[in-house]
């Protein structure tokens, strides 16, 4: 600390001195007190003058911040939707409140206001999402050491688990014959995503370069989407599916009918192209007096069908291309797999 009294003695003087963060010019400010006390608190406020010019130099506001994380996004191998996803999510829900903020300046309180109030109307899943592309920025702010610590609070969203819609097996007869006798132009592509249970991306990719009719085999190996285009499946694995008997008949009439030598096995349709599959499924379903499900709710419809009739939980992951049991775990509850047998061994005598 540079202190010192004038020459007359009445009077004290204080001094701090630094370079520019980034010109390297000297800056110095000097103070002028009555007392020593007055002085040394002078000295005082001036290092956090100087803390705070450096801070603002090296430490970006959220906005340019947030821009410049996007460019990381962009390099990483996220899928595009998935980038976008990140994008439009923080864009959305943190520049409105924190466009001029300084990333340090950034806490958990706010981050947690912004999640639990600001977003409070919005769905649990949505807000957990956002509060994980948060924490994503975050991390790439303490490598960039713009923060020590990330700041992202634990949140508890309280997402409940709720049963997945899915057709029964009469539901399902129904609901094909109907399609099938009413001559609908989704009829193909709803009996190829029942009996393969692939994604709706998957099905929108397959090629007839993938199916072998002779040995019932179909190679998974490609999907897409409005965002990325054609892109490797979900899980990035290709994936053999067994092709059911009752299937052949629609892929060899496909196949007949491929006039124009169209390399995809699914006839292209204009509200596929656009997206507009679920809307189209649940309008038919609902003018038959079917429950309403949505588009990927038939790959669940296939799943459950084919644990029900006894098919080991393994193959039907294997087959559908899961990678990790919890999410089968999802279809063996709904089916009730998992506890079946259960109480087998409960014999209490009779009553009568």
């Amino acid at each position: 600390m540079n202190l010192k009294k004038t020459k007359d003695g009445k009077k004290w003087i204080v001094r701090k001195s630094c370079r520019h963060p980034l010109t390297g010019v000297p800056i110095t400010k000097t103070r002028i007190t009555n007392t020593k006390r007055e002085a040394i608190r002078k000295y005082e406020e001036m290092v956090l003058e100087f803390n705070k010019l450096k801070e603002e130099i090296q430490v970006p506001r959220w906005e340019p911040f947030i821009q410049d994380f996007f460019k990381v996004i962009d390099a990483k191998s996220f899928a595009s939707k998935t980038k976008y996803n990140y994008k439009v999510g923080l864009k959305g829900a943190t520049i409105p409140q924190w466009s001029s903020e300084l990333v340090s300046h950034i806490t958990s309180e706010q981050i947690r206001h912004l999640v639990e109030v600001d977003l409070g109307d919005r769905s649990p899943s949505h807000r957990k999402t956002i509060r994980k592309y948060i924490k994503g920025a975050f991390d790439y702010a303490v490598s960039k050491k713009y923060v020590v610590v990330n700041p992202c609070p634990e949140i508890r969203f309280g997402i409940k688990k709720k049963v997945k819609k899915v057709l029964t097996e009469p539901q399902v007869k129904k609901f094909l014959k109907t399609a099938y006798e009413m001559e609908m132009e989704w009829k193909d592509h709803w009996a190829v995503a029942l009996y393969t249970g692939m994604r709706n991306g998957e099905l929108y990719a397959l090629t007839w370069d993938k199916v072998n009719l002779e040995d019932r085999k179909i190679i998974v190996d490609c999907s897409w989407d409005n965002k990325s285009g054609f892109k490797e499946t979900k899980s990035g694995d290709e994936r053999i599916l067994e092709i059911a008997k009752a299937l052949i008949p629609i892929l060899e009439r496909l196949k007949v009918k491929n006039s124009d030598q169209s390399a995809f096995v699914l006839p292209r349709i204009d509200k596929w192209d656009r997206g507009e599959q679920a809307r189209e499924l649940r309008m038919f379903l609902q003018g038959i007096g079917l429950p309403q499900i949505r588009f990927h709710d038939l790959r669940a419809t296939w799943a459950t069908l084919l644990l029900n009739n006894g098919v080991a939980p393994a193959k039907v992951m294997r087959m559908g291309g899961w990678m990790n049991i919890k999410t089968m775990m999802i279809y063996m509850e709904m089916t009730g797999v998992d506890i079946k047998g259960v109480t087998d061994s409960l014999d209490f005598g009779p009553f009568d």
